[in-house]
Parts: structure tokens; C-alpha cells; sequence
């Protein structure tokens, strides 16, 4: 063989090798380029989705009541909605099957004290009274101790909070008051709860303490609409 040929065939060799190499190099930034676009893809969703995502908390107030408390329940469950419920401890255990209820539909379960008065003006030893009691007859149909506690008519000052505290208690107000108590008709109701609306209001509403018929009939378009606007529903646990 010629030395020229030898030398042809090395070149053509070296040629070879060289591609090779090249569009290894090649395969390999795609391969390792492809997994980085997707992860960044991956993050804008997961941000986006969570930039967009809205919810609001529905609370009634002095339940459980035999008359109220069923229907709002049905109502929710119709709209797959759920609620915290800041019950009174009498009521409680005058109907513990309905707090029962309450729990098993998935919803929230909380302290408004035994019998309703206003904790600025009860004494240390009553404020224990008036909590602890209520804990007791809600974690017999629960399970769990409550960790929020709505002072009756949103009595707090720091006072209150420090006595909270204490008991391993979060005060929980509202930032919405439908006074849905003074029986203002359905669709002032359903006003008041939609008018100032955003994600983490909390919507006071009752299914306790008086004639409540107003507010079972208010609240499906309360939820329709809320639901329409896209938000969610979820519930306070205080942990």
C-alpha cells in the first residue's frame, strides 16, 4: 500500500472520529438542556397556579341548632363547600349528634364559649369555666380539643388574648359581618357577604341563636357566586 493511501485512510479515520465526537457533544448539551426547560416550566406553573388560587373562610356562630344546622349542612355539601362551625357548649350538649355531623362532613368544630357572654367582663376563674367546659363536650363528639376560640360578639382586648393564650387558645374574629343576626332580608345578606369579598375573608354568618331562615335561604347564591369568581373553601384549625 502507497503511502499515500496509508496516509488518505488515516485522515479519513481521524474525520470520522471527529463527527463522532462532535455530535456526542452535541446530544449530550440537549440532553442536559431539556431537563432544566421543563423544571423551569414546571416552577411558573406551580407559581402561577399558586398566585391564582383564592379562598375564604364561611363561619356560623352559635350553633348547633336543631332547626338550622342540618339544613346549612345539606346546603354545603351540595356546593362541596366546607365551613367552621364556633359552637356554644350548651347547645353542644344538648344536641351532640349534631356537632357530630358537623365533624364527619368534614368541616371545622370550635370554641364560642359555654353560654355567650361577653369575656371582657367575666372573671379569671369563669373565662376557664366558659372555655374549658365547651373543649370538653366538643372533643367527646370530635376527637380533638378546638384551638380557636370566638369571643361572643368579638369581645377581645388583650386581655382576653392573654387568657387565650393561656389555655392554648387562638382568637379568631371576622373580616366580614353579614349580621344575618338582625334578620336584614336574604339578599342583604347575600350583599353584605359578597361586597367586599377577597381571598382569606372570613364571612360571619349563624346557625344558632334565633330564627336563621334567612341565612339558609341566602346562602346557596352566597355560594354559587363565590364559586363563579373562583374561589375555594376551606377551613380554621388554629394548629
Amino acid at each position: 500500500m502507497s503511502p499515500y493511501r496509508r496516509s488518505a485512510g488515516r485522515s479519513s479515520r481521524f474525520v470520522i472520529a471527529a463527527v463522532a465526537i462532535a455530535l456526542s457533544a452535541a446530544l449530550g448539551l440537549v440532553a442536559t438542556a431539556a431537563p432544566q426547560a421543563t423544571s423551569r416550566a414546571a416552577t411558573s406553573s406551580v407559581a402561577q397556579a399558586s398566585a391564582t388560587s383564592k379562598y375564604v373562610y364561611l363561619t356560623f356562630d352559635d350553633g348547633p341548632s336543631s332547626r338550622y344546622t342540618a339544613q346549612i349542612l345539606k346546603i354545603l355539601r351540595a356546593y362541596g363547600a366546607r365551613a367552621t362551625f364556633f359552637e356554644i357548649g350548651q347547645n353542644v350538649a344538648r344536641y351532640p349528634s349534631l356537632t357530630r355531623r358537623v365533624y364527619q362532613q368534614g368541616n371545622s368544630v370550635q370554641n364560642h364559649t359555654w353560654s355567650h357572654p361577653d369575656l371582657r367582663h367575666v372573671s379569671a376563674s369563669a373565662f376557664r369555666y366558659q372555655v374549658q367546659k365547651t373543649d370538653r363536650y366538643i372533643r367527646a363528639q370530635t376527637g380533638y380539643t378546638p384551638r380557636c376560640l370566638r369571643p361572643p360578639y368579638g369581645g377581645t382586648n388583650k386581655l382576653v388574648s392573654r387568657r387565650a393564650a393561656a389555655l392554648g387558645k387562638s382568637i379568631r374574629v371576622w373580616t366580614i359581618d353579614t349580621r344575618d343576626w338582625s334578620r336584614p332580608g336574604t339578599s342583604v345578606i347575600v350583599r353584605r357577604a359578597l361586597a367586599n369579598v377577597h381571598s382569606g375573608s372570613v364571612i360571619l354568618m349563624h346557625d344558632g341563636g334565633g330564627n336563621r331562615s334567612q341565612t339558609v335561604a341566602a346562602l346557596p347564591t352566597i355560594l354559587r357566586t363565590l364559586k363563579a369568581r373562583g374561589y375555594g373553601f376551606t377551613t380554621m384549625s388554629c394548629t
